[in-house]
C-alpha cells in the first residue's frame, strides 16, 4: 500500500531530509586523502546527534554502522572500516536520519582529490540522471517514467543500471511502497499522485549491472570489477511538480 503524506508530513520530512543533506556536505568537506572510512562514519553519527535526529540506518535489519560508504566497485552498502581514502578513488556516501517520527535519506558520490576523467564521467552521468529522474516525477506521469529517465540516458551514455537495488517509498518507515527501479519502459506502473515521497537513487556501474553481495552479507560490488556511482534525493510529488526535500 502506498501512503500518501499530508502537506504537514511532507514539512516534517522536508526537516528530516534536511539534516541528512547537512551532514553529507560536513561529509564531503572530511573526503580526502588519509582519512579512515570508519571515521566518516563517526562523524556521520555525532552530526546527527548534534542535529536531535537518529541515525536510519545503524540497526536497521543488523547493519551495524551510521553510514553506508562505498568505495570503487562498491555499488552500495558498503561497510566503513579503517581502509584508508587514497587520491583516486570514488566514495559513494549514502545516509539517513529519523527526525520527528519521520525518515529522511539521500546519498552522494564523492571524488578523493583528483580522480581519472572516467571516474568523474560516471559520477556526472550518474547525478545527472538523478535530476533527470526528478524531473520525470510529476503527477501527470506514472512511476516507470521515472525508470526510464534514468536507463536511457545512463545507457546512451554507455553505462548500465543496476538492477538488484532500487530506490523506494519512504516516511513513518525507510522503505514502504513502491519500489522504484532505475530501468523500465515508460508509461507503466501506478499513477504518481501528489502526496507521494520517493527515495530515487541510481546506482549506475561503468560496465556491467550484474554485482554481486560480499561475505559480509552487506556490501555489494560490480562483477567485473568495473566503477560504480551512487546519487540520490528524497522527492515529495505535489501538486506543482517535484520537489526535492533533502536539499539545503
Amino acid at each position: 500500500m502506498i501512503v500518501l503524506k499530508t502537506p504537514s508530513e511532507i514539512e516534517r520530512m522536508r526537516s528530516a531530509s534536511r539534516i541528512v543533506a547537512e551532514i553529507l556536505e560536513v561529509l564531503r568537506s572530511e573526503v580526502k586523502p588519509g582519512v579512515a572510512t570508519i571515521e566518516l562514519d563517526k562523524r556521520a553519527e555525532a552530526e546527527a546527534k548534534k542535529r536531535k535526529a537518529r541515525p536510519a540506518f545503524k540497526g536497521y535489519s543488523g547493519f551495524p554502522y551510521s553510514l553506508c560508504c562505498s568505495l570503487n566497485d562498491q555499488v552500495v552498502h558498503g561497510m566503513p572500516s579503517t581502509r584508508v581514502l587514497v587520491e583516486g578513488d570514488i566514495v559513494s556516501l549514502d545516509f539517513g536520519v529519523v527526525y520527528d517520527g519521520y525518515y529522511g535519506d539521500a546519498a552522494i558520490t564523492v571524488p578523493v582529490s583528483t580522480v581519472s576523467p572516467q571516474a568523474e564521467r560516471l559520477m556526472r552521468v550518474t547525478e545527472e540522471s538523478l535530476y533527470r529522474a526528478i524531473g520525470s516525477a510529476s503527477s501527470s506521469n506514472r512511476l516507470s517514467d521515472i525508470s526510464h529517465a534514468v536507463q536511457s540516458y545512463v545507457e546512451q551514455c554507455g553505462y548500465s543500471v543496476v538492477r538488484e537495488f532500487v530506490g523506494h517509498g519512504i516516511g513513518k518507515m525507510l522503505h514502504e511502497s513502491p519500489q522504484v527501479p532505475n530501468f523500465g519502459e515508460p508509461g507503466r506502473g501506478v499513477k504518481l499522485k501528489p502526496g507521494m515521497v520517493l527515495a530515487i537513487e541510481p546506482m549506475i556501474n561503468e560496465k556491467g549491472h550484474d554485482v554481486k553481495v560480499l561475505s559480509d552479507g552487506w556490501t555489494a560490488v560490480t562483477c567485473d570489477g568495473g566503477l560504480s556511482a551512487h546519487f540520490e534525493h528524497t522527492v515529495a510529488i505535489t501538486d506543482h511538480g517535484p520537489e526535492i526535500l533533502s536539499k539545503l
